[in-house]
C-alpha cells in the first residue's frame, strides 16, 4: 500500500463507522434529527477529508518536485560520466589506431627503415648546428651513411646507421614456445653480428671517419633486450668499435657531441683572436718606430730653427752695429770750392 494512500482512508473510515452508529443509536421518532446529525458529520468528515487530501496532494507535488529535481541531477551526471567515457572511447579509438599503424610500420622493412631515419634526422636537427652534421654522406669506398657527424680529429667524423634488423626480435617477443625462443635468440645474434660486421666494414675508414661508429635502435625495448639478452655481442660489437644506441642513450651522446664542437669553435674563435692580437701588436710597433722617427725629425727641425733664430739675432746685432756707426759729413765751404 502506498504511503500516501493511508491518512485518505483513515477519515473515510471514520466517517462510514460514524454513519453507523448513528443509524443503529437513532431513536425511532427522530428520524428526521438522526438525518441531519448525520449530514452535519458527513460535511465535517467530508471537509477534513479534502483538506487532508490537499494536503497529502501538495506533500506529493513537493515530494514529486524533489524527485524530479534529484532524477535531473542524476541524469546530468551521467551524461558528464557518458561524455568523459564517450571522449576515453575515442582516444582509446586512436591509440588503436596508432598502435596499428606502427605495428604496420615496424612489421614493414621499408617503413621501419623510413621511420628509423625520420626519427634519427629529427634528434640530429634538434640536437646538432647544421654544419655540424651531414644526411646521406657518402665516403670514399662508395657508400653512404644514413648520418655523419662532423667531430674534428681526434676522435673525427662518426658514422650512424639506422637500418638495424627487426624481424628476429620480433619473432623472439611472439615466440609461443621454448623452441620457437630459441631459434629466434640464434637468429637475432645472427642478425646482430652480420649487421656488425657491414657497419664496421663500410662505415669505419681509418683516416676519413673516426675509429668508431653508431647503430640507432629506435626503440628502447629492442636496446634493453639486447644487453639483457645478447650482452656478450654488444660487447662484441663495442670491442670492434660499434656501439648500439637507443634514442635515450643518442640524446645524451649527441649533448655531449655538441658539447664538444662548441668547445672546437671556441679555441678556432681563440686561435682567431690571437692571431688579429698579434696582427695589431705588430702594427702597435711599427706606430711606435713612425712615432720615434717623427720625434726624431721634429728634433732635427726643433734644432735647426734654433740655428736659425740664432743666425738672425747675429743678423739683428750686426745691423745694429752697423746703425750706430757714425759717418764724417763734409763742410758747406769745401763743397763749393
Amino acid at each position: 500500500m502506498p504511503d500516501w494512500l493511508l491518512p485518505l482512508l483513515v477519515p473515510v473510515a471514520a466517517a462510514v463507522a460514524g454513519a453507523l452508529l448513528v443509524l443503529a443509536f437513532r431513536p425511532r421518532g427522530g428520524g428526521g434529527e438522526g438525518v441531519a446529525l448525520l449530514a452535519e458529520r458527513m460535511e465535517a468528515l467530508s471537509d477534513r477529508l479534502d483538506q487532508a487530501v490537499a494536503a497529502q496532494n501538495e506533500r506529493l507535488a513537493r515530494s514529486l518536485a524533489e524527485s524530479a529535481d534529484r532524477t535531473q541531477d542524476s541524469a546530468r551526471r551521467i551524461h558528464e560520466r557518458l561524455a568523459v567515457i564517450d571522449a576515453a572511447r575515442k582516444n582509446i579509438e586512436a591509440l588503436g589506431g596508432q598502435v596499428t599503424t606502427l605495428a604496420s610500420i615496424l612489421g614493414n622493412k621499408q617503413a621501419r627503415g623510413a621511420f628509423g631515419e625520420v626519427q634519427l634526422r629529427d634528434m640530429l636537427a634538434d640536437r646538432l648546428p647544421a654544419e655540424g652534421w651531414a644526411w646521406q654522406h657518402p665516403l670514399s669506398n662508395g657508400t653512404r651513411c644514413d648520418a655523419l657527424i662532423r667531430l674534428p680529429f681526434p676522435p673525427g667524423p662518426i658514422a650512424i646507421d639506422s637500418k638495424f634488423p627487426l624481424e628476429a626480435w620480433q619473432a623472439l617477443r611472439t615466440a609461443m614456445d621454448d623452441a620457437a625462443r630459441v631459434q629466434a635468440t640464434r637468429r637475432l645474434a645472427a642478425d646482430i653480428r652480420r649487421h656488425v660486421d657491414d657497419v664496421a666494414t663500410k662505415y669505419i675508414r681509418p683516416g676519413e671517419t673516426a675509429e668508431g661508429a653508431l647503430i640507432f635502435l629506435p626503440s628502447e625495448a629492442l636496446h634493453a633486450d639486447l644487453h639483457a639478452v645478447h650482452g656478450t655481442l654488444v660487447q662484441e660489437a663495442a670491442r670492434r668499435g660499434v656501439y648500439l644506441v637507443s634514442p635515450g642513450t643518442l640524446w645524451a651522446v649527441l649533448g655531449a657531441m655538441r658539447a664538444l664542437m662548441r668547445d672546437v669553435r671556441l679555441r678556432a674563435e681563440a686561435q682567431h683572436l690571437r692571431l688579429e692580437v698579434a696582427r695589431l701588436a705588430e702594427e702597435t710597433g711599427r706606430l711606435d718606430k713612425r712615432v720615434a722617427n717623427l720625434k726624431r725629425h721634429f728634433g732635427e727641425a726643433q734644432a735647426d730653427m734654433d740655428q736659425i733664430g740664432i743666425t738672425a739675432q747675429k743678423i739683428l746685432a750686426t745691423a745694429a752695429r752697423i746703425e750706430a756707426v757714425e759717418m764724417d759729413t763734409p763742410a758747406p765751404a769745401r763743397a763749393a770750392e
